[in-house]
């Protein structure tokens, strides 16, 4: 029985005093215990449980503040910040474990009390810190929490996504659970079976797993495609995108177009080999966000801050109350541009906007303003357009030759991986809850104006491509500029002629500006020297940026404003209203009968409503809740500078033919007629020369071309300079 007791000396490896190394390290159980102690006994005041209460309302998910957590322990936030992807599945149990300890036990089927099973609690988080740039995340952040914005521009459809993988062993029908890595990770399938094998069995050969999809378990995955905020691209730089994965509960919340800020774990997947280019790099992988929350920045709060500061409000409120508040947002508007007040005070009603109506039937009606600038080239009309892409809110410019209809509503796009359809949203899109500007609105071709149509008067976009049936959502306002066909507004011709458009869409138009470039002696002399100013003291101020501080302030005041204010019309603003509407409608329909020629822009419904949302818009600009009748005078007094002006401009009103010139425009007729044959080209100014020569007035022989251009006998060519006699 001897050296039974010989030679082992067992020890416990545990030192007294840890080293200062092991003591930053945290145990997971003690992390868990913090959280578990946190939701339960986090209270904002006296009593005031807020993630107690939270679990008990919706056990499914819990939004967490960081700030609160830090408030907590200030321990917490900075474990959750630097590695995400360890601490919040500790966090998600532990909301699991709190929220099954707030439930009453249940009765099984023995008849015992039991204790509920811990459920999943998707934990989603929130913070006050300011987003970083698409643009600087690298290589330092990666699997660390972040924070970015964007305009989401692609959903794709809901995917599967497995959390445990079922896999059972070819050979000895073993199973197994595996976990799959969270995001777009897959699982790491073991290589071989650990069965051992009975004698005369054959062992297991290696990779014997099959996995069982039927038995695994899923929870929903969707992957969104994020783009830079347009406001944020450097000049000359296309925008950056980046590819988010969103699971669980945030699946199916976000529509393309929407504006997001969102909270991820900066990951890295293995790519596809689809790409040519990466297949031999093995080490390369490409980058993605795991989103673990998301905030909707919505329209009222899109573009910064919504939450406005009480100085703010007092202020705004105080200059709401002041004597000329309409005036005074005039002229903060363009203050580089000289003159041009009507358009001014359209583009600020364009910007502040009437109010948007549901009616108990499911009609929208639209609240915003659209207006045309149509006129001579160097009338400031696009300065007008790059001011309000500044001013506004949200703002999307747009040029018409650059512009396809796809590029201005939505396009269907294939993805390269998936290889399904997806929708990308386009300027109309982008712009919800906007202004979009779009500049030489002449020039775009026919069949891409007509898809403006639905985005103009019914707000929404509808779209039946590639499988996909759908309707977006668009409620823009519409800037637009553009030429008269023939470069300049000629004042011969008819208003017809100047105005190329259909009347389709200039009814859709609430105000329609015709801007003239007249030559008049004293405003020449006046625009030259407020031009030379400009270019003269253009950097003395560039120094101090009270410009740029101007342009915010208004920029704030018009996102309260449309925010806050919702006016509707007051019962003697609507009977002057309905009075006006119904002589402006006798006055056209007499007008049509005296010159036998329909106006060239009709006087309809749309027009009657296009005054409603000024009324609404002048009285959302001093805050008030009711559009008196002043500004309906106001909105008529515009409406009538503006569209009214251009419906009695062209030839008609210049012409008050007395007798005589009746007879010397025929006769110049006839000679036109003798000297030209059918078909035979000549040019006008030869024309009108030769028949000078006869004796005949100059202007009688243009009338008299010009009125037989009316009927169709003649046509001009080459820009006005020739003319062709017709059949």
């Amino acid at each position: 029985m001897s050296g039974w007791d010989e030679g082992a000396v067992y020890f416990s490896d545990q030192p007294q005093f840890p080293e200062a190394g092991d003591a930053t390290t945290v145990s997971p159980h003690a992390v868990l215990t913090k959280f578990k102690e946190f939701i339960r006994n986090f209270e904002i005041e006296q009593n005031c449980f807020p993630y107690r209460e939270a679990l008990l309302d919706n056990p499914k998910r819990l939004l967490v503040h960081l700030e609160d957590l830090l408030a907590f322990d200030s321990d917490l936030p900075s474990l959750i910040r630097s590695a995400p992807a360890d601490y919040l599945p500790i966090f998600e149990k532990a909301a699991g474990e709190v929220s099954s300890g707030l439930k009453m036990r249940e009765a099984k089927e023995g008849g015992e009390m039991e204790e509920p099973l811990p459920k999943d609690v998707q934990i989603l988080l929130s913070s006050r810190e300011d987003p970083v740039s698409m643009r600087l995340l690298g290589a330092q952040y990666i699997s660390k929490l972040v924070k970015i914005s964007g305009i989401s521009i692609a959903a794709s459809r809901v995917k599967a996504k497995a959390t445990y993988v079922f896999l059972v062993c070819k050979n000895c029908k073993k199973t197994r659970e595996v976990p799959c890595r969270p995001g777009l990770g897959g699982a790491i399938v073991p290589r071989s079976c650990d069965n051992i094998p009975q004698p005369g069995e054959e062992p297991c050969p290696i990779d014997p797993w099959m996995v069982v999809p039927d038995r695994s378990q899923y929870v929903d995955q969707q992957t969104l495609k994020l783009q830079e905020n347009p406001e944020d691209v450097p000049t000359g730089e296309l925008p950056r995108n980046m590819l988010l994965s969103v699971d669980r509960h945030l699946v199916q919340l976000i529509v393309p177009g929407t504006r997001l800020t969102v909270m991820g774990i900066y990951s890295i997947f293995q790519a596809s080999s689809s790409s040519n280019s990466h297949k031999g790099a093995v080490a390369i992988r490409q980058p993605y966000i795991r989103v673990v929350g998301l905030e909707d920045t919505n329209e009222a709060s899109s573009r910064g801050p919504a939450n406005f500061t009480p100085d703010e409000e007092e202020e705004f409120k105080k200059f709401a109350d002041s004597q000329d508040v309409y005036s005074n947002i005039c002229t903060k508007i363009a203050p580089s541009i000289f003159g041009h007040e009507d358009v001014k005070r359209a583009v600020a009603c364009l910007l502040f906007g009437g109010s948007r109506k549901s009616l108990p039937d499911g009609v929208k009606l639209r609240g915003d303003i659209n207006v045309l600038l149509l006129g001579d080239p160097s009338t400031a009309k696009s300065q007008f357009l790059k001011f309000v892409e500044k001013t506004a809110p949200i703002a999307v410019y747009t040029s018409g030759k650059g512009s396809s209809a796809a590029g201005l509503t939505a396009s269907v796009i294939r993805d390269s991986s998936t290889r399904e359809f997806y929708l990308e949203g386009g300027a109309m899109v982008l712009a919800d809850g906007g202004v979009v500007c779009i500049d030489e609105f002449d020039k775009m071709r026919p069949e891409d104006r007509v898809a403006i149509h639905e985005a103009m008067e019914q707000q929404t976009i509808s779209i039946a491509k590639a499988g996909i049936t759908t309707v977006l959502n668009s409620r823009t306002s519409v800037l637009a500029a553009a030429n008269p066909p023939s470069g300049r507004y000629d004042d011969l011709k008819t208003a017809q002629d100047n105005i190329d458009l259909q009347t389709t869409i200039l009814s859709r138009f609430d105000l329609i500006f015709i801007v003239k470039d007249i030559r008049k002696y004293s405003q020449d002399k006046e625009i030259a020297s407020h031009i030379i100013r400009i270019h003269a003291s253009a950097d003395k101020f560039s120094g101090d940026n009270t410009d740029s501080k101007e342009d915010n302030w208004l920029k704030r005041y018009i996102q309260y404003c449309r925010a806050r204010c919702h006016p509707r019309l007051s019962e003697p603003a609507a009977t002057m209203l309905k009075q006006k509407y119904v002589k402006i409608r006798e006055d056209m329909k007499r007008r049509a009968h005296e010159t036998g020629e329909a106006a060239p822009i009709p006087i309809t419904v749309r027009q009657l409503e296009a005054i409603v949302r000024l009324s609404e818009s002048l009285a959302k600009m001093r805050l008030s809740h009711e559009a008196t009748a002043d500004d309906v005078g106001k909105a008529f007094k515009l409406f009538d500078t503006s569209t009214m002006d251009a419906a009695r401009s062209g030839i008609n009103q210049q012409i008050n033919i007395t007798g005589e010139m009746a007879n010397e425009i025929k006769q110049a007729e006839t000679q036109i007629k003798r000297r030209m044959g059918i078909g035979a080209r000549l040019s006008e100014r030869r024309l009108i020369e030769d028949l000078a020569r006869m004796g005949m007035n100059d202007s009688m022989v243009r009338r008299a071309l010009l009125i037989m251009h009316q009927r169709g006998e003649v046509e001009y060519q080459r820009e006005r300079r020739s003319i062709v006699r017709k059949a």
